[in-house]
């Protein structure tokens, strides 16, 4: 692999991560509020 692959494979990883730990993180909240609405009392 050339240095410039290697370069562009490294932005490619590290600009990645952020959006795949940022984006878990939303899923993860997501659900759990979608669950915890479940349980809620409807009658107002």
């Amino acid at each position: 692999m050339s240095t410039l692959e290697s370069v562009i494979w490294h932005i490619l990883g590290y600009t990645a991560m952020p959006f795949i730990i940022l984006s878990g993180f939303a899923v993860v909240a997501v659900i759990c509020m979608w669950l915890l609405s479940l349980g809620k009392d409807k009658q107002v």
